[in-house]
């Protein structure tokens, strides 16, 4: 284990230990960038707006990953197979080209705007970029395969007997969903949200594209702490509360689904 373990400490742990020390070692020793960040109204409305989105993009990767993941666990083995190779393939296809894709698609002159007005659905073009909206669509479609794949994993292992069961038993659909699907596929929503709300935290790329200034993620205002101000000491210290706060999410994440025991027990 030696080999793998001088890689995660040279790779992983080396850097985020360079990062803490220098977000409390510069400009001078102190903590008095985690003073600025946690007292600046500015850093404030831009974790909030972090976790805004986040989550946003959290809940509608789930709606629409769930009936996905279920109809490839229902379907014919090839149409498995089909589906299963598109969101991977999607997966494949480089990140900055899908983000410029979804910019061509969804400007005021873009496809889908010129397309709901020929049919009449909209007099004017839609405002969806360089906002919520256009992050939420161009998050969503990059997160969605990290949704589909472990949920489409549970409901697969699922024995369709236990459904006909509650049926049996006198559970109406909306029963059986509630009190015996979900439950059982609990550690996948599980594993899929965490995913999807982590990895959307500290994206970079599409928010910075499809998004506007008053819609910047954490990962926005890291990189301009670096790359224009030189600040290393205060992007190391916003760069801490967000590592700090995905760990928490990871243990929550543990403590709930993750953990041994209680997926032997059931």
């Amino acid at each position: 284990m030696s080999p793998a373990f001088a890689v995660i400490m040279l790779f992983f742990v080396v850097p985020v230990l360079v990062l803490l020390l220098r977000s409390i070692l510069e400009p001078q020793p102190g903590l008095q960038n985690y003073a600025e960040v946690f007292g600046s109204t500015t850093y404030i409305r831009v974790f909030a707006n972090t976790f805004l989105v986040a989550g946003v993009v959290t809940a509608v990767t789930l709606l629409l990953a769930f009936p996905v993941a279920w109809l490839m666990a229902i379907v014919p083995g090839r149409w498995a197979d089909l589906l299963f190779g598109i969101i991977v393939l999607s997966m494949w296809t480089n990140l900055l080209a899908r983000t410029y894709a979804w910019m061509v698609l969804l400007q005021r002159t873009g496809v889908i705007n010129r397309a709901l007005i020929e049919i009449g659905l909209i007099s004017q073009p839609l405002p969806l970029i360089n906002n919520l909206t256009g992050v939420t669509i161009g998050m969503t479609y990059i997160m969605l395969p990290f949704m589909i794949l472990p949920l489409h994993a549970t409901i697969r292992t699922l024995d369709p007997s236990v459904l006909q069961a509650a049926s049996l038993c006198g559970a109406n659909r909306w029963q059986v969903f509630t009190k015996v699907f979900l439950p059982l596929v609990a550690s996948g929503i599980g594993a899929g949200v965490l995913m999807v709300f982590v990895m959307s935290l500290g994206y970079f790329v599409t928010p910075s594209f499809l998004g506007g200034t008053s819609n910047m993620m954490l990962a926005e205002l890291i990189a301009q702490l670096v790359q224009s101000l030189l600040n290393w000491g205060l992007a190391g210290a916003a760069a801490t509360v967000l590592l700090v706060v995905t760990l928490g999410l990871y243990a929550v994440q543990i403590r709930w689904f993750g953990f041994g025991e209680r997926q032997g027990g059931h």
